[in-house]
């Protein structure tokens, strides 16, 4: 089962085979007197780095260490005026925040907008030192570093002088695997260092895709060895019997065309390539190859608490970006480096050594110190001087745990007081039973359950389902529109079949946690895919489901012979040119129907046979079949989940470049193929307004645009929950929601 790393990750059901330490006790303190916190947790990578996490659980960790630059509310809203708190109502509530800083924007005259943040002087970090602009400062030159190579992509916003700065340097890595393993030319590097690195990259390789056999291996894909099968499964056919983890390394190289970081992005079973290289950092340096500006002209310290970020356009993603964690220079950095008036930035540009060797050991002015890591278990301890108060609990433990059930068995005999076991049916039995019968919300275990950032839906690829080959004909999307309004009408009984009352059925490509989301309420509203090829509305409030499964064959036929189809007698007989009577839809269900759509594609096929046409379901057994075979624009339909972010910018799924030939590289509409150059207009006049109405009007105009193509079947919205002990938290973060966890508030957590 591959896991894909992008931007907007395409999330399946993710089953994890972990050999950790089991969930342990609230040992780690000296302290014993004083009262502890422990958390139930998945497995980091100790890259508790503000700058280098790459996993939720690590960067959590990091997150208690730090303050950001401005905060955000209940709904992901950022806050720019929090400095001396800002009230936000929530579900008839008013919930005060506060935050370092405050902000204004203005639009100026000459199309650059300009973001001046006005901090708190008051702040400190955990070890005494003031926190100042310069913090902030050194904090975005780090991030925005040419060999800058964490998740934060400020380097990408259109700052004013981004562009001179980062030019003419490149990281050393990146120019031997760019020069390759023939290169000749040694005038940036020697022979002797491009030798080692190609060596140790081979090393690293070899481990990286052993990982892989592993995984496979671990969840019973596969026997132990055998790394030929191991390469099939994740989707990489054609090695020896006899093949070896190098040669299956090399066989995924040749695949990628030598690109080893989208190589190591989207195949990883677990560690990046680089993170497997011992002697990585050896190559982190950057390397002048031209001219570049000494310092970003768009970043200007206007005081002691003070500065602006000034950008060439209006770019609505940019303030999430400034978000930032503002993290200690004096830690960070190297005070001695650090000199803004002559271009120097707590570090050597290009040498981020300093900044990576503290990787594992975090430190800010967040509410909580990092003490250590050790034996499965993040201990940290109060940070007395946090500026929103000192925590209520003295000592708070991240602890690593093997399996849900030992999360929800912690919380039950009360070795760990929060967790966040997976919402399953049988989760849910096991809280209710420790309950007493009590439900999920008892005397034993408190549950809470909010939106997960992200939706189910069913894939329709433009390429693959069209009528003559262009997919973007009426013909074609009416061909779509007759397969997505069969599948639609079955989305109810397959979410309540799976999820019963923990998901629900969505109407538009969008997560509900969204604030772009349409609403019910909302003008121009519709049930996904429920009017006929006239639009005249497919379904009554009186029908029942077998009198709606009935209009949804009925409109299906009419959309069929709208496509080209012929249609005689209420069935389908003919198909036009270069459209088919048979089609198939792929599903990683596990080989056993183990997924939320499954029973809509099985059923929405029973009825297409009716009208005589073949859907093929088809149950992979692992999810690096779907993902290769999308890729390859050799998977009709599919069902799958995207992940979500807080901005509901539209930019990378459906943004096709139309102007430019249709290519927008690293998005992901190469698995729809829509086309549209009014949607990809909409998108980007969305992304050039800071004005919230009407960007949310811009977006329902894109989704109306996404579901007239009827590439995508939005399906569901399913929850997360976490749990806590009802006896041992006294005190717990109010008004949970997706974008606030509990953590959000960890300060104010009490335990008895």
């Amino acid at each position: 089962m591959k896991k894909a790393k992008r931007i907007l990750a395409l999330l399946l059901a993710l089953v994890m085979a972990l050999a950790l330490v089991a969930c342990g006790g609230k040992s780690g303190n000296d302290a014993t007197e004083e009262k502890t916190l422990v958390v139930g947790y998945s497995p980091f990578n100790e890259k508790f780095s503000p700058f280098f996490s790459e996993t939720a659980y690590d960067q959590d960790v990091w997150v208690m260490t730090q303050v950001g630059l401005l905060p955000s509310d209940r709904q992901g809203a950022v806050l720019l005026n929090a400095k001396d708190g800002e009230t936000v109502n929530y579900n008839g509530t008013d919930y005060t925040y506060y935050g370092i800083a405050n902000c204004k924007i203005t639009e100026n005259e000459d199309g650059t907008v300009t973001y001046a943040f006005d901090m708190r002087d008051d702040v400190t970090f955990s070890d005494g030192e003031k926190l100042t602009a310069d913090d902030a400062i050194f904090s975005m030159y780090v991030l925005c570093d040419p060999t800058y190579d964490g998740s934060s992509t400020l380097f990408a916003q259109p700052i004013v002088g981004m562009e001179e700065y980062r030019s003419g340097m490149s990281s050393l890595a990146n120019l031997l695997v760019e020069a390759g393993r023939d290169n000749t030319d040694f005038t940036l590097w020697t022979e002797e260092q491009q030798t080692a690195f190609w060596t140790s990259v081979d090393a690293a390789g070899a481990k990286f895709a052993q990982e892989i056999v592993d995984y496979c291996v671990d969840n019973g894909y596969n026997e132990e060895g055998d790394v030929a099968g191991a390469a099939a499964n994740w989707g990489f056919d054609g090695l020896a019997e006899d093949a070896t983890a190098a040669d299956f390394f090399a066989l995924l190289v040749e695949a990628y065309e030598g690109d080893l970081s989208a190589m190591s992005d989207t195949e990883s079973a677990g560690s990046s390539l680089w993170a497997l290289m011992d002697d990585y950092n050896d190559y982190t340096v950057g390397i002048t190859t031209g001219e570049s500006a000494a310092n970003i002209s768009g970043i200007v310290k206007t005081g002691d608490y003070s500065f602006t970020v000034t950008l060439s356009e209006v770019d609505a993603t940019a303030i999430y970006q400034l978000t930032f964690a503002v993290a200690p220079m004096h830690y960070y950095g190297e005070k001695d480096k650090y000199d803004y008036e002559n271009n120097q930035f707590g570090f050597t540009k290009g040498d981020l050594s300093h900044v990576r060797s503290v990787t594992t050991k975090p430190m800010g002015a967040g509410p909580y110190k990092f003490l250590q890591f050790a034996n499965g278990v993040v201990n940290f301890e109060a940070n007395e001087s946090y500026f929103e108060g000192a925590p209520k609990t003295k000592f708070l433990n991240f602890q690593q745990c093997m399996t849900d059930n030992d999360k929800l068995n912690g919380v039950v005999t009360g070795t760990i007081d929060i967790a966040d076991p997976s919402f399953s049916t049988t989760n849910i039995e096991a809280i209710d039973k420790a309950n007493n019968g009590a439900g999920t919300t008892g005397a034993v275990i408190t549950t809470n359950t909010v939106d997960n950032l992200g939706y189910g839906y069913l894939g329709i690829s433009a390429k693959a389902v069209n009528v003559g080959g262009d997919g973007a004909s009426d013909a074609s999307k009416n061909l779509r529109k007759a397969f997505a309004t069969l599948f639609s009408v079955y989305r109810q009984l397959t979410v309540e079949s799976y999820y019963g009352e923990r998901a629900s059925v969505i109407n538009y490509p969008i997560s509900n946690t969204s604030w772009a989301a349409p609403q019910p309420s909302d003008d121009g509203y519709k049930v996904a895919f429920s009017v006929d090829v006239n639009g005249e509305d497919i379904y009554t409030s009186e029908m029942t489901p077998e009198e709606r499964y009935e209009a949804a064959k009925q409109a299906a036929l009419g959309f069929f012979e709208a496509a080209g189809y012929t249609v005689e007698d209420g069935k389908v007989t003919a198909a036009p040119e270069g459209a088919k009577m048979e089609y198939e839809i792929q599903i990683p269900a596990d080989g056993t129907g183990d997924h939320p759509s499954f029973m809509m594609a099985t059923e929405a096929a029973k009825k297409f046979e009716e009208i005589g046409i073949k859907l093929i379901v088809t149950d992979l057994t692992n999810s690096s079949e779907l993902w290769t075979g999308i890729e390859s624009d050799q998977v009709e339909m599919w069902c799958a989940a995207w992940g979500a972010t807080v901005d509901p910018d539209m930019y990378q799924i459906y943004y096709a470049d139309v102007a430019n030939g249709g290519a927008n590289p690293g998005g992901s509409n190469y698995m729809y193929d829509i086309a549209d150059a009014e949607l990809d207009q909409m998108i980007l006049d969305a992304r050039k307004s800071l004005d919230t109405a009407y960007r949310k009007t811009m977006y329902k105009a894109c989704l109306d645009t996404i579901v007239d193509w009827a590439v995508e079947v939005p399906v569901y919205q399913r929850q997360n929950a976490i749990i806590y002990s009802s006896e041992r938290i006294k005190t717990m973060t109010p008004a949970i929601t997706t974008f606030y966890n509990w953590t959000a508030e960890v300060f104010k957590v009490e335990v008895n």
